[in-house]
């Protein structure tokens, strides 16, 4: 990632500009401290600033973190181009397995690429090495469940990913120049969950982002309650290749973050969990970037995101089943597909109930199974042909894979076409240039029938196609309310 010039960088630090959160650090040699250009604390002198393009590269320089601002919470940045999607992939593989023993080795053979080149895009886009890249996060994610959970420090070394609790101990010491227990504050939730703040970037367009979900929901696996800024979306999450790990998430939003609660049987998984979270609800957009592309398209919800998802699986399912059918419609057979074949559940609210079925569980189903539901014999066809390709490996929904491979993949199977290949990239990938071609919707938006019309016209929006879908999908629903 390329940093503003430090004259600009130190700028922005005097103005505390929180377009520039997460963008860069600033450490102070004087001090030995970094933080966030967002920080309160005096504006150190200009010949004191160094800047980084990572937390990690700072700490890897020899910087501890500021107490007040806490870089580990600044706000991610969103991965656009091919070399910063591969170094995020090797992320989203850290982030599953914090404990994992990763070598760089094993981390390049998974998103496909040399170890070489990887640790030239590590290096490009967050400044450090992967294996530095993996320290500082252990660190980050350890001083994470320390402030938000109650979870014993031994069970914090090992979640972090710390081989003994002596280890983590010392690291901890080292870098933040106190012991881990010193930074527990109030008390955590009675019932075992844990709270984390999960910082946006302004303005962020909450209403949209859980009434696009409320009307997808599957009820028994995720519900909202309230609405407008009020609104809580609530789910079930399954983790693991098994799925063998489950348990519930709630989140709320508050002026410049998102607040989210993780049930006690998901804090051994935080890293994932957090990555999820932030990938459903598009957390690292820079909506200033995507305005400056959309232009007046933007300007009614200029804090509009693009909801991704927290299952890959779930997402394409219900893509499938709303092939030519209304919302409603889909939402009714995804109800009957998650019931017939998920997994009860005991939450703390009566409305969670079931998980959404794996991949592995839906693969050994008949077609006349599905056909029992309600679903169409050729939808059925797919889901099942989507199912196994999914459990055997041929295919990969996570969110930063390839994709022109996901796409090829996708299309290669009976019953999925250019719409919902397109569909399935920009929910499950998270792939902001995705365009579902031929959609309706965005036919009636524009006021165009053509199909080379409307290709023409949506070319100016790259790369941000995606969220230009969603800004004329909610236009037509102000217009309309459908």
């Amino acid at each position: 990632m390329l940093l503003p010039d430090a004259n600009a960088c130190y700028q922005a630090l005097l103005s505390r500009d929180a377009r520039f959160d997460g963008r860069f650090y600033v450490a102070v040699s004087s001090t030995g401290i970094y933080c966030r250009p967002v920080c309160r604390v005096r504006t150190p002198r200009r010949e004191n600033c160094r800047f980084y393009p990572s937390a990690a590269a700072a700490e890897a320089a020899g910087y501890r973190p500021c107490l007040r601002c806490r870089p580990e919470q600044a706000p991610g940045l969103a991965a656009v181009d091919a070399g910063s999607r591969l170094a995020h992939a090797a992320v989203d593989l850290i982030e599953a397995r914090l404990d994992e023993g990763w070598r760089v080795a094993q981390l390049a053979d998974r998103v496909g690429v040399s170890t070489r080149h990887l640790r030239r895009l590590f290096q490009q886009t967050f400044g450090v090495s992967p294996s530095a890249y993996l320290a500082s996060r252990r660190l980050q994610v350890a001083r994470q469940l320390l402030l938000g959970s109650a979870l014993p420090v031994s069970e914090v070394a090992q979640v972090a990913g710390f081989g003994s609790l002596r280890s983590f101990n010392a690291r901890f010491r080292a870098c933040y120049r106190q012991a881990p227990g010193t930074l527990r504050r109030a008390a955590a939730p009675s019932d075992g969950s844990a709270l984390f703040r999960l910082p946006v970037r302004e303005p962020y367009d909450w209403p949209a982002m859980v009434g696009f979900l409320a009307r997808r929901a599957i009820p028994a696996v995720e519900a909202v309650s309230g609405t407008g800024t009020a609104a809580t979306y609530r789910r079930l999450l399954r983790l693991g290749a098994d799925g063998g790990r489950v348990g519930w998430i709630e989140v709320g939003h508050e002026t410049g973050a998102l607040r989210l609660r993780v049930g006690p049987t998901l804090l051994a998984a935080l890293p994932a969990v957090l990555a999820r979270v932030r990938q459903l609800l598009d957390v690292d957009c820079e909506p200033d970037e995507v305005a400056g592309r959309l232009g007046p398209l933007a300007s009614a919800r200029p804090g509009l995101r693009l909801p991704g998802a927290v299952d890959g699986f779930e997402t394409s399912v219900r893509a499938i089943l709303g092939q030519q059918v209304s919302v409603a419609a889909a939402r009714t057979l995804a109800t009957r597909f998650a019931a017939q074949l998920g997994q009860p559940v005991g939450t703390p609210w009566p409305e969670l109930s079931c998980t959404f079925p794996t991949p592995s569980e839906v693969a050994s189903q008949p077609v006349d199974a599905l056909r029992a539901m309600g679903i169409m014999p050729a939808r059925a066809r797919a889901i099942l042909a989507l199912a196994q390709a999914l459990d055997d490996g041929r295919l990969s929904l996570a969110r930063h894979a390839d994709v022109d491979a996901t796409r090829s993949a996708l299309l290669a199977l009976p019953g999925i076409g250019p719409w919902t290949a397109e569909y399935v990239l920009m929910r499950a990938l998270s792939w902001p240039d995705a365009f579902p071609v031929g959609d309706i919707g965005v036919h009636r938006a524009l006021g165009l029938a053509n199909r080379s019309e409307v290709a023409r016209t949506v070319a100016a929006w790259r790369p941000w196609r995606a969220y230009a879908v969603m800004h004329l999908w909610m236009r037509l629903e102000d217009e309309h309310g459908d």
